[in-house]
């Protein structure tokens, strides 16, 4: 008798945070509103995120964002999304037989419009890929609820599985450091910095269930232990480590550093402290990579190659060049392949279960 049950048709959903849709004050409002009213990413009281939202982030933020934008805005729009399109092409090139989306948690194309296209092509397992190699709540964790949130409300139960913070997986660092390689070795440079998006401080001690472990000592990031699992300048540090040994054996000076930062009570040390210090201390050329993307995108390409050379050269270096991010890369494409194929095996049909992305791996690299 004919087998006639259907077959297994597996979909790979890639997240990453998102974009405005053109570089204006008209599109990059709305943008900032739906990213600076998540609760997980602007932690305060409601009635308070929104008044600091809509009364005075936004009306000011959203010509300033807009200028920046247009900064880096490419006939192909924005970079984000055109390395998000590159990437979901070519790894459905070499995972054929599969369906491959990306969706942003803020903007378009939106996380549940694409569910809803895997569903009506006949998904039923779905494999989720948070594009956000060092876990934190304000995009790993945001990213996961609103995955959830989308499929309860198209009453999916597709089978699911989640690719974990893939900080210190040997492929990623592998791919990142390929990638990277021919760069330093073309461009001369006394020091590399590799530059993470900040986080405020409060945001990353909550995920210390002791309580006594994450900023209370200088040296709590030097290794990954339970204490530290989930923490975003853990994870970052890993990563650093990772690179550094795969890209710097001659013992070239490397430090870390946080961007982006909105105000006091970031996490430390600042990345652009770094730009003023380092020129004074004999540095005169430097490489930056920024591990905490893996598209390059406004803080890449704007905050880090443009402005933040701006700012080294007016401190007295010569030079700042950002190295680029894996993007759409062939190391990174067949690293992400196996970095998706090698997943946490545990899978499951009630969205209510905590996602296996929550679960970062223990070893760092």
């Amino acid at each position: 008798m004919r087998d006639t049950s259907p077959v297994s048709q597996r979909g790979i959903l890639l997240l990453n945070l998102g974009t405005p849709s053109a570089p204006t004050p008209q599109a990059v409002g709305p943008w900032l509103r739906e990213f600076l009213m998540d609760p997980l990413v602007l932690d305060v009281p409601t009635p308070l995120r929104w008044l600091l939202v809509n009364a005075f982030i936004v009306p000011r933020r959203k010509h300033q964002s807009a200028a920046l934008y247009q900064r880096v805005w490419t006939r192909h729009g924005s970079p984000l999304l055109a390395n998000m399109r590159a990437l979901a092409e070519q790894l459905k090139s070499l995972v054929g037989g599969n369906e491959v989306r990306f969706a942003m948690r803020y903007g378009e194309p939106s996380i549940r419009d694409v569910l809803a296209e895997l569903r009506a092509a006949g998904v039923t397992t779905l494999e989720i890929v948070p594009l956000y190699p060092q876990y934190s709540t304000a995009a790993s964790e945001s990213s996961v609820l609103a995955v959830r949130a989308a499929l309860t409300e198209l009453d999916w139960k597709v089978q699911t599985r989640w690719v974990r913070p893939f900080f210190d997986d040997p492929a990623f660092l592998d791919a990142t450091a390929a990638v990277a390689r021919p760069v330093l070795a073309e461009r001369p440079h006394d020091a590399v910095l590799f530059s993470f998006h900040g986080l405020p401080e409060r945001q990353v001690k909550r995920t210390d269930a002791s309580g006594t472990h994450c900023l209370a000592t200088p040296g709590c990031c030097d290794t990954i232990v339970e204490a530290n699992r989930l923490c975003y300048r853990a994870h970052s540090y890993a990563t650093a480590r990772g690179l550094a040994a795969r890209l710097l054996p001659n013992g070239t000076p490397w430090y870390v550093g946080f961007q982006s930062r909105l105000g006091g009570g970031w996490i430390k040390p600042y990345s652009d402290t770094w730009y003023e210090q380092l020129p004074k201390q004999g540095i005169r050329r430097i490489a930056v990579l920024a591990p905490s993307f893996v598209s390059d995108c406004l803080e890449t390409l704007e905050e880090i190659s443009l402005r933040g050379n701006e700012a080294w050269k007016a401190n007295g270096g010569e030079e700042l060049f950002l190295v680029p991010c894996v993007n759409a890369s062939p190391e990174w494409v067949t690293a992400l392949a196996s970095i998706i194929e090698h997943a946490s095996p545990e899978w499951s049909t009630d969205v209510r279960t905590p996602a296996p992305a929550l679960e970062a791996s223990a070893g760092a690299s």
